[in-house]
């Protein structure tokens, strides 16, 4: 009942809170679009804005105006902001834990803790001090361990949210560095978080049986979640998400969750967190909530949070000295202790200097679990004092004002001299491999996924495999619905309705494959005209740092296991798309039953051939092959083709002996030109590291014109369920002279091209590699 009349209109407040709250909540999003539109072009993210539109319209500047602060600053309003503060951590901590990158995470747990370690254990040693010189500055005589606790979270926690949303702005959450951030700051607060509740919990007998209820409480509701994930998955089979009910259950038990740890006296953003954290990622389910909270939470509820963190500012607090100067010694002391340690812990690991720096600054981003501990009161009966909490408050806004541009440059400085590998040649086979598959049709899904079942077989060798299905733009489109017409789970977009089925098929079938194999694929979707869709295509594959793109071959097999063209489209796509990568590029010729199958689950041991003639594409396509070798499923065997003149002489006598040293080696090949001693000297360091060593097949073919070399490639044409093989690069070859006489598709290569046409008649899939071409990546799409 109190907590009722707590939310109603009070008779000493002039306008009803909830006019005053909803109409806060639109000036924040209307002026920080209005400041986003500003500094964007000077680098500035969307939180920098957001806080900055909170601090103008708050108590620092438009409030300070009578009639303004009489509208916004009322008795009872407080509740209310409170509440819709609530709500906003609730909704933006699961949505944080869904989207956390489990496998990077459980991978790198060790770095970004020693990261995020680094700054906060140097930040209490200083926070002891200080502490007791703020006791006696502002006379704290009770709850003196509660202010211990709030002083030192103040200075060693980093605001997870605000750090995510500015990686996320500057385009660097798929950057090692940008992760690494992510993930310190999310391990920093989440232990500050534990640290704190585990104090409190044993300071008092009673908050210790809270705690413990709520550990119990959020294990059932991640088990409850598991259950109604799968059972709403298997109930929607024909649909492409679940409905808005179903949707409201897994709400529900959310918010049920969160209303009990807040009022047992705890933060609710760890269980949160933990539920989305949780979650299972397959499904229909887990789709649908990222569809949903995705946009509302970086549009709406992440911009409305961070716009009432500045609006809490008060800067006329520290006009007084001794505040100003205590002001500007915390934030010293917070921000300086944070970037020593994370220097100190970066140089532990042998981390670059100027990402050091960053990642130093973007951990110093302050408001988060900080403000929930400076607007929380110590004990049922006592609040902090007035000045104690503007102090507080005016030091965690103030330092995220001050530190986040300055993160900001340095950010948008590095995205620009920022490189990734772009190749697989010069990627460690244990490193992260980063994929692009593009599929237009379902029939183009299984031949996708088989290649990244096969080179995500390795548990060392890890995977981050994305998935956009190409869908062109129609020329005309009406909806004739309302928004009330439609059916329960639909969405008021045309944009969803792009695709037709084909989008229920394509996620079905990344449904089965993510469930048996337990790679987790993400989704996307590109809705384009497809005369400009291999821009967006380019765009995006930069933007993800995917190491290859996959792209389907313009023709399927048919049911007598001739080729057909299904969409010429497709054909002209491909070859923008070759000349403007910003990586490497495949094209997959799908074989269907007779081609390759999935690995993962297959009862049988495949056989895949790499045909190596030499060239940069040719060394694309057997590192490549590094990558599908260490799947338990599939039997690799290198062909090498060569020459019949080098037959007599000793370039082989480096396989007969894999123990020689490298320099040994190389004297003993026979080399002719430059190109000739790489593709030399890769296939040495591959025999010995795989051949040698029994995981991988070795065989030279010794051919002097290009129809011996189709000569040969008729004899293993029904050996193997996969060939791969590079496009070209390899300049006049005698190798493959005579065999432009067949060429039909000239983006699949010379041999490529032959071994897609009926002039073979090869029942294996075949995949087309084209290395990274930086000068024609470079040249822009004004040709096209």
């Amino acid at each position: 009942m109190e907590a009722t009349e707590q939310l109603m209109c009070q008779p000493s407040d002039s306008f009803n809170p909830l006019i005053t709250t909803s109409f806060q909540v639109s000036c924040i999003l209307v002026i920080s679009h209005i400041f986003h539109l500003v500094l964007k072009p000077l680098g500035q993210p969307g939180p920098f804005a957001q806080l900055l539109a909170g601090v103008v319209l708050g108590p620092s500047l438009l409030s300070r105006i009578q009639r303004v602060k009489d509208f916004f600053i009322q008795a009872s309003a407080a509740k209310y902001y409170q509440f819709f503060s609530f709500v906003c951590r609730m909704l933006f901590m699961f949505s944080i834990g869904l989207e956390t990158d489990v496998p990077y995470l459980r991978r790198n747990i060790r770095v970004v803790s020693i990261v995020a370690g680094g700054g906060s254990i140097l930040a209490c040693l200083f926070g002891g001090p200080f502490f007791w010189l703020l006791i006696k500055v502002f006379n704290v005589t009770k709850e003196r361990f509660a202010f211990y606790l709030l002083t030192l979270t103040v200075l060693a926690n980093s605001a997870s949210p605000i750090v995510i949303r500015m990686i996320a702005e500057t385009k660097f959450d798929t950057a090692d560095l940008g992760r690494m951030a992510i993930y310190s700051s999310l391990v920093n607060e989440m232990s500050c978080v534990t640290i704190v509740s585990t104090l409190k919990a044993f300071s008092s007998s009673g908050r210790f049986g809270g705690a413990i209820l709520i550990t119990l409480v959020t294990v059932a509701v991640i088990f409850v979640n598991k259950y109604l994930s799968y059972f709403f998955n298997k109930r929607n089979q024909n649909n492409r998400f679940v409905s808005n009910k179903e949707i409201f259950v897994i709400m529900f038990l959310l918010t049920c969750l969160a209303l009990y740890a807040e009022w047992v006296g705890y933060t609710a953003i760890f269980c949160c967190f933990l539920v989305g954290l949780m979650f299972p990622r397959e499904g229909k389910t887990a789709r649908t909530l990222l569809h949903k909270l995705t946009y509302s939470v970086n549009t709406f509820i992440l911009p409305v949070y961070f716009g009432y963190t500045g609006f809490q500012l008060d800067i006329s607090n520290i006009f007084n000295k001794l505040t100003l100067a205590l002001t500007v010694l915390m934030i010293l002391v917070s921000v300086g202790t944070r970037i020593v340690g994370t220097l100190a812990a970066c140089h532990y690991l042998m981390i670059p200097w100027n990402e050091s720096v960053i990642l130093s600054l973007l951990l110093c981003l302050k408001g988060n679990y900080d403000l929930i501990l400076i607007n929380t009161n110590p004990n049922p009966n006592m609040v902090w004092a007035a000045d104690l909490h503007d102090f507080l408050l005016t030091v965690v806004v103030l330092n995220t004002l001050i530190i986040g541009p300055v993160a900001a440059i340095l950010l948008n400085r590095e995205e620009s001299s920022a490189q990734y590998p772009t190749i697989l040649e010069i990627l460690n086979p244990e490193s992260e491999l980063r994929i692009l598959a593009c599929v237009y049709v379902p029939r183009h899904v299984s031949g996708h996924v088989s290649l990244i079942s096969a080179l995500g077989g390795c548990p060392t060798a890890p995977i981050k495999p994305y998935m956009v299905h190409l869908v062109e733009l129609p020329k005309k489109r009406k909806s004739k619905l309302m928004y009330h017409q439609l059916e329960d789970g639909d969405q008021y977009s045309d944009e969803e309705e792009y695709g037709g089925n084909d989008v229920l098929e394509i996620n079905d079938a990344l449904d089965a494959f993510i469930s048996e194999t337990k790679i987790l694929v993400h989704q996307s979707k590109i809705v384009a005209s497809f005369l400009t869709i291999n821009e967006d295509v380019c765009n995006g594959a930069e933007d993800l740092r995917v190491c290859i793109i996959f792209l389907p071959f313009h023709k399927h097999q048919r049911i007598d296991g001739k080729m057909e063209n299904s969409m010429e489209e497709i054909r002209a796509i491909n070859q923008k798309v070759l000349r403007h990568a910003p990586c490497s590029v495949g094209i997959f010729v799908d074989r269907g039953q007779t081609g390759f199958q999935q690995p993962h689950g297959s009862q049988c041991v495949q056989n895949i051939a790499i045909l190596f003639f030499g060239g940069p594409d040719d060394r694309e396509a057997l590192a490549c092959s590094k990558r599908i070798l260490m799947h338990s499923k599939v039997n690799l065997t290198v062909i090498r083709f060569l020459h019949k003149t080098t037959a007599s002489r000793s370039s082989n006598s480096w396989i007969n002996d894999a123990s020689q040293k490298d320099e040994e080696v190389i004297m003993a090949i026979s080399n002719i030109g430059t190109e000739n001693e790489i593709d030399n000297a890769f296939v040495e360091t591959f025999y010995n590291r795989y051949v040698a060593q029994g995981r991988a097949g070795f065989v030279e073919k010794y051919v002097s014109s290009g129809q011996e070399t189709v000569a040969v490639l008729r004899e293993i044409a029904d050996s193997y369920s996969l060939f791969i093989v590079g496009k070209g690069g390899r300049g006049t070859c005698p190798l493959t002279s005579g065999m432009s006489d067949w060429e039909e598709c000239p983006e699949l290569g010379l041999v490529g091209d032959l071994l897609a046409s009926s002039e073979l008649d090869i029942s294996g899939s075949i995949l087309v590699i084209q290395r990274h071409r930086h000068s024609e990546a470079e040249g822009g799409f004004l040709d096209d």
